[in-house]
Order: structure tokens, then sequence, then C-alpha cells
């Protein structure tokens, strides 16, 4: 593990979905105990020194890199749900897909305000679903400290929709 990088645990998958996308794949760090362990580390190191007291995660791949980092921090951890999955009382954010809408939400006191929070989720593209979670987020009272993704699209620009906002990668790739 030690002379692998993170880069070398993601698959870059050509013409998926569509021809000319160059998709990249975390699910294979996933299924590599040493690269999801390096993941884990990696996205550990982008904390050390931010204070904060929870970290929210986008359904789904956010929840499988979100949760392991709530335990070793031993930090709440707040789902951010597709709409229509979670029991109790909710707020939730549309926001805009390449075609089309999509709407999350999370539990009303699954923030309190003045919190301090860390949002994540596997890969920043445009930023519009990142950006959807924090409204949600600042809705409740809680304040953004830091936004951290495993991977980062720069071609699509999503620092820009996070531009109000600390964000933080841990592999990035200059296209699409």
């Amino acid at each position: 593990m030690a002379d692998k990088r993170m880069e070398d645990y993601i698959i870059s998958i050509p013409d998926f979905p569509h021809e000319g996308i160059l998709f990249r794949d975390v699910t294979s760090v996933l299924q590599d105990a040493d690269g999801f362990k390096l993941a884990i580390d990696s996205l550990l190191e982008r904390l050390e020194g931010v204070e904060f007291d929870v970290i929210a995660g986008v359904e789904a791949r956010g929840f499988l890199f979100g949760a392991p980092l709530s335990y070793a921090l031993h930090k709440p951890f707040v789902p951010v749900r597709k709409k229509g999955k979670l029991p109790r009382e909710t707020v939730s954010c549309e926001y805009e897909l390449e075609y089309g809408t999509a709407e999350i939400e999370i539990h009303t006191d699954a923030i309190k305000p003045g919190q301090k929070v860390v949002l994540l989720d596997d890969l920043l593209a445009t930023g519009g679903t990142i950006k959807a979670a924090a409204e949600l987020v600042e809705q409740l009272g809680g304040k953004i400290v830091k936004a951290l993704f495993l991977v980062e699209l720069k071609g699509l620009e999503g620092r820009k929709t996070l531009a109000d906002y600390e964000v933080d990668s841990v592999v990035q790739y200059e296209g699409k």
C-alpha cells in the first residue's frame, strides 16, 4: 500500500454513461482493503485541525466514506438522503441536474443551530448536490466549515458553485 497513490485504486472507464465521458469509478476503492484504508486515511488527514461537530454525507457514496470518518473521529453522522427516504420530519431542497432536477432532505433535528458541519461526498462534479446539502444545513442553523471529497473533476468547475465554502479533495482530475 505504501507505494500506491489514491489514483491507483480509482478505475477510469471511457464512454460511460455516455460517449465522450471518462467515468471515475470509486467502487474499486471500496473493493480493495488497502485502497479503502488509504481513502479514509487521506480524508482524515484533510480534517486535521478542522473544528467541527458533525459530518453530513450525501447519499449514497457519501455514506460509505463519511460513516467511517465519523466513527474514527467520534463525531455524529447525518445522512443527506433522496426525497422520501427519511421517516421523520424533514427539510428538503431541490436542485438542478444535467437533465432535470433532484431533491434531497435531512431530518429537521439532525443539525442543531450553531453546529459546525463538514459536508462529504465521494465526488465533486458541478457542485449542485453539495450546494443543496449546504442550503439544508444552513436552513437548520448549521455552519459549513468544509466540503470534502475523495475525487474532484476540475473541468466541471464545482468549486465555483461552492465558492462560499472551503473545498478540499484527495484526488483532482483535470477533465470532466
